[in-house]
């Protein structure tokens, strides 16, 4: 049978059916429920008319009916499309119309932004409802979600293609979002390459090995459990929290994302014996160490003997916070380079080896090119961009024009570029300088707010900063910065300036640092460079710089 997510995990749900494959909160579910819930889900989108290549909007929290409205996508070989669920009206349509899709999974807390939009959306014919403790009544036409599995037959297992399409939106912070099409086979078939680190080595190739390799780790009690602090609706937190773990025949923890709150996470840690954890960068991992610093402070400790790893994706994650979670775990620390559009370096960090900010070590497919698509010479200080030859999108949905930028051919090799730019150390250790979207070009100069971003975070009393460009009659730019500090410590501007002016060049440094209760993120932990743009515009006319 060729690969494919959904036919994978039905081999998993027939190797270790009672094995617990969810958890969400007292919510168990096995491996033989997983299977048999989705199929319910899909006999019944099947029933209706819906199927191959159909779409299915997911827009809920983090919870195990996510991951289940996933899997029946699969199994029916239709495509599960994220919803950002902090999206309004507008945007919602944008995005359900952009991806064709005809079935809409909502939590019940949504239900009024869901009324508010259907009239616009011919396209969805089916909507389906999971309820919650909103106390919102069921919206007139749609179906309950626990009904339609106590009602409806499992849709029988059936042959499914290598090259149906799987779809991620990104997030739209450089344009409006695009739908970024895998092949789901070949998205399937890398997962697999997970096993080796758990001492499978040559990781398996094919289903029956997959099979025999968990039954090994089970075999073991060595089946990962993985607990995505993050929302599922974006990658890092689907395919590290939920895609990786499953594939292996592991367990998938959620807890609720409405808010974070670390010390229920560490809880539901100690809980379930959690031994991977994934997260976005310092937006995460600064409220996991205040947590667990307070506990110590009090004289209470959190048990966190199980966890083995925690992964983060997509925003910086700096040395100061990997060093301080380290305090208090021996355990490893992955600081993935990645995008939506690929997987391209990656730097681990423990006890023994505790690496500095944006600091990775390139995959085997990754390539630094310059503007003549020629490798980028380790030491010689040029910028280039990184690209990502291994596991490549097929292109962008209906947008051939930007898929022809971005997913291209360099020298007979077909790389993606999602746009990050990068140095070369003479080590070979790529240093990430940010997107050049986001570039803000003061007297000539190229700074790139990342960088910029990282030299302010190693001041010992801020807690988060953004970095962005005023326009300027005299510089063309100003690099501005706007900061929150830690409980309890002061930080002043000339300060966090002359912080930054022993770690960069003179003209990096920001003229201006504005201070803030809350530096505002995206519930992925990844910067809002909308909104800082707008704040460090506002407060500079208040002192009237800039132009």
């Amino acid at each position: 049978m060729e690969m494919h997510f959904a036919t994978l995990w039905e081999q998993i749900a027939d190797t270790i059916g009672d094995r617990t494959a969810l958890i969400h909160g007292d919510n168990k579910v096995t491996w033989s429920q997983f299977d048999d819930r989705a199929a319910r889900i899909a006999g019944f989108l099947t029933s209706r008319g819906h199927g191959v290549d159909s779409k299915a909007g997911i827009y809920a929290y983090n919870s195990n009916e996510h991951i289940e409205a996933e899997y029946a996508a699969f199994k029916m070989r239709a495509g599960p499309i994220n919803v950002n669920y902090r999206y309004l009206a507008d945007e919602l349509v944008y995005l359900l119309d952009n991806s064709d899709s005809e079935v809409i999974f909502y939590q019940a807390c949504f239900a009024d932004r869901i009324e508010e939009i259907r009239a616009k959306l011919p396209g969805l014919k089916t909507f389906i409802q999971i309820q919650d403790n909103s106390g919102n009544a069921l919206l007139e036409g749609a179906f309950d979600y626990e009904t339609i599995i106590a009602e409806t037959d499992p849709m029988p297992r059936i042959e499914r293609k290598w090259d149906d399409l799987y779809m991620l939106y990104t997030g739209g912070t450089t344009g409006m979002p695009k739908g970024v099409m895998y092949y789901n086979g070949e998205f399937a078939a890398s997962q697999l390459a997970q096993f080796e680190p758990y001492g499978i080595s040559p990781p398996p190739t094919n289903l029956e090995e997959a099979a025999a390799a968990i039954m090994k780790l089970a075999a073991a009690n060595a089946l990962p459990i993985t607990l995505s602090a993050c929302p599922l609706m974006h990658g890092t937190g689907m395919w590290g929290g939920v895609f990786a773990p499953l594939c292996l025949g592991g367990t998938v923890v959620t807890i609720d994302n409405s808010r974070f709150d670390a010390d229920e996470l560490w809880q539901t840690i100690e809980r379930n014996s959690v031994t991977n954890i994934v997260i976005v960068g310092d937006a995460f991992g600064n409220p996991m160490l205040s947590s667990l610093r307070k506990a110590k402070e009090e004289g209470r400790s959190y048990d966190l003997s199980t966890v083995r790893s925690i992964m983060s994706s997509g925003v910086m994650w700096s040395h100061e916070v990997k060093k301080g979670l380290l305090e208090f775990a021996d355990m490893t620390l992955t600081d993935a380079l990645a995008s939506t559009e690929g997987s391209m370096a990656r730097s681990t960090t423990t006890r023994d080896n505790i690496e500095g900010t944006a600091e990775f070590e390139l995959m085997e497919t990754s390539k630094v090119f310059d503007e003549n698509d020629e490798e980028i010479v380790p030491g010689s200080g040029k910028t280039g961009l990184l690209a990502n030859g291994g596991r490549c999108p097929v292109g962008y949905y209906k947008d051939p024009v930007k898929s022809a930028v971005t997913f291209r051919e360099v020298k007979g090799q077909r790389y993606s570029f999602p746009g990050d730019f990068a140095t070369v150390e003479a080590g070979g250790k790529v240093k990430l300088l940010g997107r050049g979207s986001m570039c803000i070009n003061t007297m000539g100069e190229k700074v790139f707010p990342e960088e910029v971003e990282e030299a302010i975070k190693t001041h010992p009393a801020i807690y988060d900063c953004l970095v962005a460009g005023v326009k300027d009659a005299k510089f063309g730019e100003r690099v501005t910065a706007v900061v929150s500090v830690r409980p309890g410590m002061s930080a002043d501007e000339a300060g966090v300036v002359e912080h930054v002016k022993t770690r960069l060049a003179g003209y990096k440094k920001p003229k201006n640092v504005f201070f803030v209760d809350v530096v505002q993120r995206a519930t992925n932990g990844k910067a809002d460079y909308k909104w800082a743009k707008a704040k460090v515009t506002d407060e500079a006319a208040k002192i009237g710089v800039g132009v």
